[in-house]
């Protein structure tokens, strides 16, 4: 991993607490889930669960540590790992596509932070419905987030994947 691909993990690290920070008054809207699925598919799985773990835990210094820390961390590094393997298989996906993409991602992450519930109160089903709408909140915000920062994120990894390749072929 190069000095490049740090600093713009480190950077989007940072932009996605500050994110999850300035949203947590909407109940489950926050950029993260967004910020991992597109670095996963432009940087690879390792970068995005990489990205995953540093926002989980540095995010949950400031709004609060627990039991769903972990199952926080498995559901975001699970989703930087699908969105890597997408990004590995091509490039050229239709951003309709990724929104989609990113509405599964606020469904599945739901299922998975409510699988911790499971495991301490042995109650899932209602738990899970009872979180449904939340999960709902995720997914859209999802799509919202997915609409406003790809194209803008678009631009800033196709010029780090110039910036790479310049560098790899001067060395």
């Amino acid at each position: 991993m190069n000095t490049y691909k740090i600093t713009l993990i480190a950077l989007l690290a940072a932009l996605a607490v500050v994110g999850r920070f300035m949203f947590q008054f909407i109940p489950n809207v926050q950029p993260v889930t967004t910020l991992i699925i597109i670095s996963g598919f432009f940087l690879g799985p390792a970068s995005a669960i990489i990205l995953a773990v540093l926002v989980t835990y540095l995010s949950n210094l400031f709004l609060g540590m627990g039991i769903w820390t972990i199952w926080q961390i498995v559901a975001w590094a699970a989703i930087g790992l699908l969105s890597g393997w997408i990004g590995k298989t091509n490039l050229k996906q239709p951003i309709f596509l990724l929104v989609a993409f990113g509405i599964f991602c606020g469904y599945f992450y739901g299922f998975i932070v409510s699988l911790a519930t499971f495991t301490v109160a042995g109650k899932f089903l209602p738990y899970y419905i009872a979180g449904l709408p939340f999960d709902t909140y995720h997914a859209v915000g999802n799509a919202l987030f997915m609409i406003v920062l790809y194209p803008v994120l678009t631009r800033v990894f196709t010029n780090y994947n110039k910036q790479w390749l310049l560098k790899k072929n001067i060395n």
